[in-house]
């Protein structure tokens, strides 16, 4: 079948302003659809039909994929197609039909204060690795940034006198509050550890990794899973954990939500709602366990 991805992978950056993570799993999830196709006799995804696109979705079923797995495979796929009709490579998009089973919304995993205290105990700060990793947790947990914004961030992004992080995306920046102990802890490394791993690679990175490149997202992935489960903590905890910790115990202590969509850089006030429906879903949980007369029939 005719290579398509690279033009594709051309749109999407260029046109679309997609990240990194989309980017590859929009990638990922089309040639999985374009080898779906050669299986299926057709050399052009331009001749597939809503009755092969709907064989498709039976297909990924059968693979046992998720229905959140299958619903951003068909975000992908539609996405495809536009572009293909976009460049007159297709005259329809046969994806826009197909009605799929609605996933249940997950609410997102939250850490209590004793579980993050918890964790933000656990790195050694006496070593280098140690200092480096409790900055990177302390940074992220006073912030609620994106992992992909904590490892993009520079020396200079980050005011220590001031208290104040300056966190850019493509044309946008925002300014977000730094409590003291997360200032202390980035300071400390920036004067004891940085200097001592980065290399000309690193550039301005504010967090490298012990090669002296700017650390990764999945980098810092196995870092925080390393320390969850040093912690014995047994819920299931990724860097995002810490984000929604954030901002739901902001919310808990009185914070409003509209000065939390700012904090998180969330474009729709819709994306941060969700931390509500988590606090009332904590507040039920503690009311039910707690009351003396709640579990009376």
């Amino acid at each position: 079948m005719k290579d398509y991805c690279e033009d594709f992978s051309n749109y999407l950056i260029h046109e679309r302003s997609v990240s990194e993570n989309t980017l590859d799993s929009y990638l990922r999830d089309v040639v999985h659809y374009l080898n779906f196709l050669t299986s299926q006799g057709l050399d052009n995804p331009a001749s597939a039909n809503k009755e092969i696109v709907q064989r498709y979705v039976q297909r990924l079923g059968e693979e046992k994929k998720t229905n959140s797995t299958i619903s951003r495979n068909m975000a992908s796929v539609r996405c495809f197609y536009r572009y293909l009709m976009i460049s007159h490579l297709a005259e329809s998009n046969p994806a826009k039909a197909i009605k799929l089973e609605k996933a249940p919304k997950k609410l997102p995993q939250i850490l209590s204060g004793n579980e993050i205290e918890l964790l933000l105990s656990q790195p050694d700060t006496k070593e280098l690795k140690g200092c480096r990793d409790k900055a990177m947790l302390e940074l992220l947990y006073a912030t609620g940034i994106r992992v992909s914004e904590l490892v993009d961030l520079n020396v200079e992004d980050i005011n220590l006198h001031t208290g104040i992080l300056c966190c850019k995306k493509e044309n946008a920046q925002r300014m977000i509050p730094v409590y003291p102990a997360a200032v202390n802890m980035v300071s400390e490394y920036i004067l004891r550890v940085r200097s001592l791993i980065i290399d000309p690679e690193g550039g301005q990175a504010l967090f490298a990794n012990l090669n002296g490149k700017r650390l990764t997202r999945q980098g810092f992935w196995k870092i925080v899973k390393g320390y969850a489960e040093q912690a014995g903590i047994v819920k299931e905890i990724t860097p995002h954990t810490l984000r929604h910790s954030f901002a739901l115990h902001l919310l808990e202590n009185g914070a409003e939500l509209k000065d939390i969509q700012i904090m998180l850089g969330h474009a729709d006030i819709s994306s941060t709602q969700v931390y509500v429906h988590l606090l009332n879903d904590h507040f039920k949980k503690v009311y039910n366990n707690c009351h003396p007369r709640a579990k009376l029939g």
